[in-house]
């Protein structure tokens, strides 16, 4: 999942590329089946409220508890394939992850649905920083690494979209649970091609930071479940109060944990750079309005607008179709133009978008309200990521250049997850204030709070845009060239 631009450490113990076809292959379809997974059941998510009986804002936890043990756990599983062979923790990865998805396709119950969630990020956060390191090693460098990085970066920025239209044909023609099922012999498929075809990396010397990895991720949990739980509960509950105060604590622990240990997961000297900061706080943000946008208009086309899951899958192509296009342009705009330039526009269309989403009523229809504001979503979140993944590593020391690479994963997943958890307090606020009786109406008051909060994402964020690249300046001079990185994970 990081980008990288060289082979890491460790030497094959054996001939590395072996059927080096095959290898691609099986890398490529692990990674779309851990980035599918992210999205595959946001359009199923108003069948598993039903079946399993969630309430509307413990719902998103379907979400978040992938993308917060995906992202929180990311590094220390780039860790231990550096430790413990590259090879052998893929396979265990990819094991991890099919078994929790049939697990969670079985699952009678939410409970059982949010425990198979979780299993499935730990075993994405172990599998997919190995994959993309065996690629690396894999491949030499030059135009045949290259042509392997293309082929990797289409399938993270493309695996998306494909979750979408999957999810909806899957809910809209079998069931939620075959959104889970279909991992499974997939990954059978890939644990037997596996070890046929991978060879082991010869580990290295080192510590792991588990307790940094430990403290970070479930402080994260502990402050997005108490967003979630006043929306049910309200901000004075004890367990709201508890869940935010365990939160600081434990962040606060990571902070001075990652000042001591001699091998930090997260180390700090990477935001001594103003530069790099900002850019991983407006990543944060804009994926936050991202995910919440993916989630309530899900909600609104089922719920209001009637749409079936498939359809409702099918509507999110114009967004889709947008960012797969700018995957491949923007890199090469880059080249000729100032990326801040594309940054400003880019964040202006995805808060334009965001106002547009506000007037979603009762009487809306697809082509007239939605569709403009999703390809405005699609062509300024396509100028945002790849420039500013470019301002957050650039500059950045050798040795650092994984963990800065890696954290902009984690600031993705989440920043998504602790976005959303906010706007689901918004939402079930608004839903429970609602003055109507009518659950259609009630669903669109809480949609457009919840969208109103979006926006105030998308605000901060152009805000730190222009704070950061200063475009006052550009009528003073030449503006600093933005390094590009080699490999772009820009995924939502």
């Amino acid at each position: 999942m990081s980008a990288s631009a060289a082979a890491p450490a460790g030497a094959t113990s054996g001939t590395p590329g072996r059927r080096p076809g095959v290898v691609l292959a099986v890398i490529l379809v692990t990674q779309l089946m851990v980035i599918l997974d992210a999205t595959v059941v946001n359009i199923a998510m108003p069948h598993i409220q039903q079946s399993l009986h969630f309430s509307p804002s413990s719902l998103s936890w379907v979400q978040n508890a992938y993308a917060l043990a995906f992202g929180g756990l990311l590094l220390l599983g780039a860790r231990a394939g550096d430790l413990l062979g590259r090879r052998r923790v893929f396979i265990t990865g990819v094991i991890v992850f099919t078994f929790a998805s049939l697990l969670g396709g079985l699952a009678p119950n939410a409970e059982l649905l949010l425990a198979a969630r979780v299993l499935q990020g730990i075993g994405g956060a172990i599998a997919a920083p190995a994959a993309l390191t065996l690629l690396m090693l894999t491949f030499r460098e030059g135009p045949e690494r290259m042509k392997a990085l293309g082929y990797y970066s289409l399938i993270s920025s493309g695996g998306g979209s494909v979750g979408l239209v999957l999810g909806g044909m899957l809910t809209d023609w079998a069931s939620w649970r075959w959104g889970l099922f279909i991992n499974v012999p997939i990954g059978i498929g890939l644990v037997f091609a596996a070890r046929q075809v991978l060879t082991e990396t010869e580990p290295e010397t080192g510590r792991f930071d588990v307790a940094g990895a430990l403290t970070s991720t479930l402080g994260i949990t502990s402050l997005v479940y108490g967003f979630i739980r006043v929306a049910d509960v309200g901000w004075s509950s004890p367990e709201v109060l508890v869940a935010f105060a365990a939160g600081v604590v434990l962040l606060v622990s990571f902070v001075l944990i990652e000042r001591r240990v001699s091998h930090p997961i997260v180390p700090l000297r990477l935001f001594k750079s103003a530069q790099r900061s900002a850019s991983y706080l407006t990543m944060l943000l804009v994926v936050g309005t991202m995910f919440g946008m993916f989630f309530f208009l899900t909600q609104y086309l089922q719920g209001v607008l009637a749409l079936s899951p498939l359809t409702a899958g099918l509507a999110f192509l114009p967004l889709t179709g947008l960012l797969f296009t700018a995957s491949r342009i923007v890199p090469k705009l880059v080249a000729r133009v100032d990326g801040a330039k594309l940054m400003l526009i880019g964040s202006t269309l995805v808060a334009l978008g965001t106002v547009w989403l506000t007037r979603l009523g009762s009487h809306s229809t697809y082509l007239h309200d939605v569709v403009g504001p999703l390809l405005l979503f699609g062509a300024g979140a396509g100028m945002i990521f790849i420039p500013l993944v470019g301002r957050a590593i650039s500059g950045v020391a050798p040795e650092d250049a994984g963990a800065a690479s890696g954290m902009l994963n984690v600031v993705q997943q989440v920043g998504g997850a602790l976005g959303l958890g906010i706007l689901v307090t918004i939402f079930g606020t608004a839903s429970r204030n609602s003055t109507s009786t009518i659950p259609r109406e009630v669903l669109v008051d809480g949609v457009h709070a919840a969208f109103v909060g979006a926006l105030v994402y998308a605000a901060v964020s152009l805000a730190m845009i222009v704070f950061t690249v200063q475009p006052w300046k550009w009528f003073r001079g030449a503006p600093e060239p933005v390094e590009t990185p080699t490999v772009v994970d820009s995924h939502v």
